[in-house]
């Protein structure tokens, strides 16, 4: 069974289990170590913490807009290269584009890395990208996101089977000690 996640937990057990974010965060909260951060930053900051007992420094991050400003969003205006995908960034493009807009991992990169590229060629890129994903085009699946990628290994092997048996399946496999990608043997756990 997976062990609890205390400062006693050994590093091999530790690196052996799956870990929701929000055990990582309070594991860290509890110990003092820094909360903020992708999971596998605090897969990390714990992991160290446990093999060294030391607590790495935060990340200190400073704007490129130093005067404080504000500036509107419109379609002609620049992406800055302080970007973020804040409240604010999500109402002006579901403005733009719809309450159907969300942010995905694709979109969020698109926008780092094309700081200086108007807000249109943004909203024109969104709506590539959801046209690409409504036509079939599978996108690499980041390392940080486990679940979806177990899902979607799940169905390619079983597309007959229900979203239920995916998530008992996943559930199972969360539970063991080793890797978290998709085995046929995964599927004993619906017997």
């Amino acid at each position: 069974m997976k062990p609890e996640l205390t400062k006693d937990i050994p590093l091999e057990s530790f690196q052996n289990y799956y870990w929701l974010k929000a055990e990582l965060v309070s594991f860290c909260r509890d110990n003092g170590l820094y909360l903020s951060g992708k999971k596998k930053e605090l897969q990390e900051r714990i992991a160290h913490y446990l093999d060294t007992g030391e607590k790495l420094a935060s990340k200190v991050k400073h704007s490129a807009n130093h005067s404080g400003e504000i500036h509107p969003i419109m379609l002609d205006a620049q992406i800055p290269a302080n970007y973020k995908n804040d409240q604010r960034h999500r109402a002006f493009f579901k403005s733009a584009i719809g309450e159907r807009f969300k942010f995905n991992v694709i979109f969020m990169n698109w926008m780092k890395a094309n700081v200086g590229k108007t807000y249109q060629e943004a909203v024109d890129k969104w709506l590539r990208i959801e046209a690409e994903k409504k036509s079939g085009k599978k996108y690499k699946i980041g390392s940080q996101f486990e679940y979806n990628q177990y899902t979607r290994d799940f169905f390619k092997a079983n597309p007959n089977q229900s979203r239920d048996n995916a998530i008992k399946c996943w559930k199972h496999k969360k539970s063991l000690p080793g890797t978290n990608k998709y085995e046929n043997s995964d599927l004993d756990a619906l017997k």
